[in-house]
Parts: structure tokens; C-alpha cells; sequence
């Protein structure tokens, strides 16, 4: 008897679950595509770019301020431009030695720029939490294909998360 109670109370989670997903799905479904901000610098290294562009999309018009939107790019951009000479110069070094010990050279490079994909990263995530979850936006940063040729490159992707309603018991 008791093990029929506990198989109802099983399939009445599952159910739930499966709702909540569809429901989740629908909502995505329907959500603008998300805003793009690409590199506008001079200087890439392995795919990021030493600044990013700075000037509002208009996609965001009505969602964030553009002088939020600005100061939060700043930020990005003041640490790209901390982090980026440094790998650049490790990446001369590391070129003019790779003959030398047979590509080792290289290494530093490799991880410094993983060191400055993790602190934008961060810095991201702290925009996040600080101000555009409140606004329902979801700032990443992302690898994507260039639209010029098949190289690869990181954006900021500005993601529109959907807006859930909250139920409050009377």
C-alpha cells in the first residue's frame, strides 16, 4: 500500500518537472536573439581582441541605460588593456624562442591568456549580479566564428533572460 503512495508522489514530480521545462522552453523560445558586442581593437591574441565596442546597440534601447551599458564596457576594456600588452609581449618571446625549445615557448602565452578569458569572465559575472540580472540581461562572453573568414573570435553576448512571474500567497 504504501509503495503505490510513494509511486503517485514520483509521477506527480516528474509532471512538474516536465512543465516547468516546456514552460521554460516556450519562453526561450520567444526571446529576442542576443545582442552582439565585438572587438573593435587592433591587436587580437588567440581570438581576443584588445578592446570592445563600445558604442550602444540599439537592441538594448529601453532595456539599460547607455551609460551603464558604457561604464560596464569600460571595465571590460580597462581589463583588456591591464592583461593584453603582457601577453602580447610573452607572445614575441615565445615566437622568436620556438625554435628553439621546440614550441615550449609558447606555453606562458597560452596560459596568460587563459588567466585573462577567466578575469573578464569574472568581471562579467559581476556585472551580472551587481546590476543586469535585475534587468533581466545575461552578459557572456563567448567564442564565435568571425563573419569575415573562419577564424575565431570572443564576443560579449548580451542575452535577454525571460521574465518570470512571482507568485506571492496571500
Amino acid at each position: 500500500m504504501m509503495e503505490d503512495f510513494d509511486e503517485i508522489y514520483e509521477e506527480e514530480d516528474e509532471e512538474e518537472e516536465d512543465e516547468d521545462r516546456a514552460a521554460e522552453e516556450q519562453l526561450l523560445k520567444y526571446a529576442p536573439d542576443p545582442v552582439v558586442v565585438r572587438g573593435s581593437g587592433h591587436v587580437t591574441v588567440f581570438g581576443l581582441s584588445n578592446k570592445f565596442e563600445s558604442e550602444f546597440p540599439s537592441a538594448l534601447t529601453g532595456k539599460v541605460a547607455p551609460e551603464e551599458f558604457k561604464a560596464s564596457i569600460n571595465r571590460v576594456n580597462g581589463c583588456l588593456r591591464k592583461t593584453l600588452p603582457v601577453n602580447v609581449r610573452w607572445l614575441l618571446c615565445g615566437c622568436l624562442c620556438c625554435c628553439c625549445t621546440l614550441g615550449f615557448s609558447l606555453w606562458p602565452v597560452i596560459c596568460l591568456s587563459k588567466r585573462t578569458r577567466r578575469s573578464l569572465e569574472k568581471l562579467l559575472e559581476w556585472e551580472n549580479t551587481r546590476l543586469y540580472h535585475k534587468l533581466c540581461l545575461h552578459w557572456i562572453l563567448s567564442k564565435r566564428k568571425c563573419e569575415t573568414n573562419n577564424m575565431m573570435e570572443y564576443v560579449i553576448l548580451i542575452e535577454f533572460l525571460p521574465k518570470i512571474p512571482i507568485f506571492r500567497p496571500d
